[in-house]
């Protein structure tokens, strides 16, 4: 199927770009302030999806604005594997929105007209990178979405915020200003292009096994956002942002950017030939094999919510990379199914955590102790992430590692097989004992009959609980576009 030449990728972008401009402009003016994010993103996913049909037919829809050098273009590329990922971050988009305007007026946050200018600045760029047709376009939205959160980690100003802010900046742009500017470079020489090619931009060159390990090794590291230990600890640190923003950063945009940026590695830079070939996939599998126990391990140990949330995207992204590098169609389909499972999943923990705190100030899981009596659709809609966290049907967790498992026996990897078993039992370890607490547990100080739900907050966390089941119930969409990837 010939490429569809069309402007709809810019659009798309530029519709968030454009929101968090508006929001600038209309500073002193709130309530039409607030409205453009939920109208902007809901233009976003109109645009979005308007490609899909092209793209599960098998098609791309294409865009070429200009040339920077010889075989490096700045352009857009709408396929299979962009599409799984710009529908998940404008979608998402949507709820947060909506979310976000609940939770920063209920806490009367400062510096509001910011926050909502660098979210949407946020989503632009993840959409842009999710659409970019070449490795130097999608490391221009890379970078640009380090920038852009920045402000969003340090958005309280206090200590913690400037610490957490800095580690987040010395990780990412650190990370990205050395190896991952190297492997760019490198890539280059070698291959004379950065385009992304079906089969692997690298299959096929003359270069010595030794270095394309190296110019592999350094992109996994590179691209920090993916959060493979030991590049992790920028994401814990960065909790001190507000719910909304940690929900950005686990589910929507920047640790979905990061995995994103090694499945374009493996798939299309490398592919999977000369990954098997190079022995690489094997080598980075019992890497995050690793990052998946350890994570799951810390998160075990955490009393604070957030931070358990955190260790536990640091634990579920190395799931996403393992089913790519275990190299067989049912495993390669089940990491990129789990973009969606994670985000839908992983954001309605993150708006539970914050409607728990709007409403009640508690932060640590040991002071919940019956608030589930009072928040009952925070916390069944907590419960309901959390199976699909777990992996339990029929939510969007278990079809992704029910294909991640079939495809590390397809591997002939059984080891990875009691990876993904033993990690999904630590999951139900650190899951499990929270909603119990909330539910059938006795408060210890009864709170205040002043804690209730917030419809503003609520209504968008039991939106997203529902997409975790409906994903399992009908997942068609995102396992046409993976098949379409693998295929």
């Amino acid at each position: 199927m010939n490429p569809v030449v069309s402007t709809r990728p810019l659009l798309a972008v530029a519709i968030a770009a454009l929101a968090a401009l508006a929001v600038l402009l209309l500073n002193k003016r709130e309530k039409f302030r607030d409205v453009v994010s939920p109208l902007a993103a809901s233009a976003m996913f109109a645009t979005v999806a308007s490609m899909a049909p092209t793209v599960l037919a098998g098609g791309t829809v294409d865009l070429r604005l200009f040339e920077i050098l010889p075989g490096i273009d700045f352009a857009f590329r709408v396929d299979a594997l962009g599409m799984v990922f710009a529908t998940v971050s404008s979608l998402l988009w949507v709820a947060a929105s909506i979310y976000s305007i609940g939770y920063m007026r209920h806490l009367n946050e400062h510096a509001q007209t910011r926050f909502f200018a660098c979210f949407a600045a946020s989503i632009a760029a993840a959409v842009g990178g999710a659409f970019a047709a070449n490795l130097f376009t999608l490391v221009i939205f890379y970078e640009v979405l380090s920038l852009v959160t920045y402000p969003l980690v340090y958005h309280h100003e206090d200590g913690e915020g400037w610490a957490g802010g800095r580690k987040y900046l010395v990780y990412l742009m650190g990370a990205s200003k050395s190896v991952l500017l190297a492997a760019l470079a490198l890539t280059y020489h070698i291959a004379g292009s950065l385009d992304f090619v079906a089969g692997g931009l690298l299959a096929g060159v003359d270069a010595s096994a030794g270095l394309l390990t190296v110019i592999y090794f350094c992109y996994l590291f590179g691209f920090a956002k993916a959060a493979v230990m030991p590049m992790h600890a920028w994401l814990p640190a960065a909790m001190v942002a507000p719910t909304p923003v940690s929900a950005l950063l686990h589910a929507v945009a920047v640790v979905k950017m990061g995995v994103f940026c090694v499945l374009r590695v493996v798939f299309h830079v490398f592919g999977t030939g000369l990954m098997d070939g190079l022995g690489l996939g094997i080598a980075t599998a019992y890497l995050v094999s690793f990052t998946i126990l350890m994570a799951s391990v810390y998160a075990l140990t955490r009393d604070d919510l957030k931070a358990r949330l955190a260790y536990s995207t640091v634990s579920q992204l190395s799931y996403i990379v393992l089913g790519a590098v275990l190299l067989s169609p049912a495993a390669m389909i089940g990491g990129i199914i789990h973009i969606a499972a994670h985000a839908f999943s992983k954001i309605t923990l993150f708006f539970c955590a914050g409607s728990i705190y709007c409403a009640s100030g508690k932060r640590n899981i040991s002071d919940m102790a019956g608030i589930g009596r009072r928040l009952p659709w925070t916390m069944g809609a907590f419960f309901i992430a959390s199976l699909s966290m777990i992996g339990i049907p029929p939510t969007a967790g278990f079809v992704s590692k029910w294909y991640l498992a079939l495809g590390s026996v397809e591997a002939g990897e059984v080891a990875f097989l009691i990876v993904l078993l033993a990690s999904s039992v630590l999951n139900a370890a650190y899951f499990l004992p929270v909603s119990y607490l909330a539910f059938f547990e006795t408060e210890a100080v009864e709170s205040p009959a002043a804690v209730r739900e917030i419809p503003l907050v609520t209504i968008p966390l039991v939106a997203t609980a529902i997409l975790s089941v409906s994903m399992g119930i009908f997942p068609a969409y995102f396992l046409s576009l993976a098949e379409e990837v693998v295929r």
